[in-house]
């Protein structure tokens, strides 16, 4: 007869045990690389203050308003060259990455002018919006030869790099469920351009997400679920309220989203696996721990840096080694095609109430 223990009514204390040394800091390229800023919006003090940071040299940035890169370029980098004609830009000999923050809709022709112009691109993330247009641009990068990557910087948030490393070394055995759970105030985009974003807190937020349980599966989804909800008393339009189920086969995933939660902030992360567990905690992205339970006991690494903005650091640095190195990024744009595929596959379960099947869908309808 079962113990009552045994049905998980109470856990047993765990042996501490040291913490394995896991490669999930920012990859460090070994030579120079001259790299352009290409927009200097909201999200681009980010890219540059990272840039600054871990000796990334910019040479350029380019605006169509050109004070807006005077400002930036004279905050972090006042040796780069502020510069308005792209055409310009991608005719220098002396620059051969481009850092493109636009958003989608106007970044397509950007890359593939870049590509055609054989620079290596790291675009901003959401990569795409339409899965044909994706493959096409990867298609171009290869013939060209050049390295096309997407700046999912959440890959190097510290948390989340050290995860995916202790699953890739084996720490715990074959996943069986990835669970995300965020609960936050995402309000701070009331007033701002960012309020008239269709799925902003499943796409242009969740999308970091969906790129997540992708680089531990490895793989499309079988089937997605997923709803998208209105919070009225908040006063904003697109939906704040968001969850999502994915079958792996063997394996599950799902991810919650209450960004409209004033008090009390979460943000948790669980990894099972058929030998051990990996847990992250804290009340936000950049305030996290992580946790390996396995048969030995519980690991507890002390783990340096930030997502914001590290993780931008750690996006253009992979592209750099992987430059070096003539290898496909870890975050090159080919992959990330799986990741936009499962997103895609919950954006269109969310509009129809109908599980979708990820590479069926092939675009995000607004």
């Amino acid at each position: 007869m079962a113990d009552r223990d045994d049905y998980a009514l109470v856990s047993k204390t765990a042996a501490e045990t040291a913490a394995p040394d896991l490669p999930y800091l920012p990859s460090r390229p070994k030579g120079r690389h001259r790299i352009a800023l290409v927009g200097a919006g909201g999200i681009s003090f980010a890219h540059l203050d990272a840039y600054q940071a871990h000796g990334i040299e910019v040479a350029a940035i380019l605006s169509r308003d050109r004070a807006k890169a005077e400002a930036r370029a004279a905050e972090f980098c006042p040796e780069a060259e502020v510069m308005t004609d792209y055409a310009a830009l991608l005719a220098r000999d002396d620059i051969s990455v481009l850092d493109l923050t636009p958003h989608p809709e106007d970044r397509g022709p950007l890359i593939e002018a870049a590509l055609k112009a054989g620079k290596h691109v790291l675009s901003q993330k959401p990569f795409v919006t339409d899965l044909h247009e994706g493959e096409r641009l990867v298609a171009l990068a290869q013939a060209q030869g050049v390295k096309l990557a997407v700046n999912q910087n959440g890959r190097w948030s510290p948390h989340m790099a050290w995860m995916r490393a202790a699953v890739r070394a084996g720490l715990i055995g074959e996943v069986t469920g990835v669970h995300c759970a965020l609960h936050w105030s995402h309000m701070w985009v009331k007033g701002t351009p960012f309020e008239e974003v269709a799925d902003l807190v499943l796409f242009d937020f969740g999308v970091h997400w969906f790129d997540f349980v992708t680089s531990i599966t490895g793989r499309l989804a079988d089937r997605v679920q997923a709803q998208a909800l209105r919070a009225p008393s908040t006063g904003i339009r697109p939906a704040m309220l968001a969850s999502v189920l994915m079958d792996f086969g063997p394996a599950q995933a799902s991810l919650i989203f209450d960004a409209a939660t004033p008090f009390g902030a979460s943000d948790t992360t669980y990894i099972a696996g058929t030998k051990g567990s990996l847990v992250s905690r804290g009340p936000d992205l950049g305030q996290q721990t992580v946790e390996l339970f396995t048969e030995a006991g519980v690991a507890r690494p002390r783990l340096t840096g930030k997502w914001f903005n590290d993780g931008f650091a750690g996006a253009m640095g992979e592209l750099l080694l992987a430059i070096e190195e003539d290898r496909e990024p870890e975050n090159g744009a080919a992959g990330n095609l799986l990741s936009l595929a499962n997103c895609f596959a919950g954006l269109e379960a969310a509009r129809s109430g109908a599980s979708q099947r990820p590479g069926a869908v092939r675009r995000r309808e607004i």
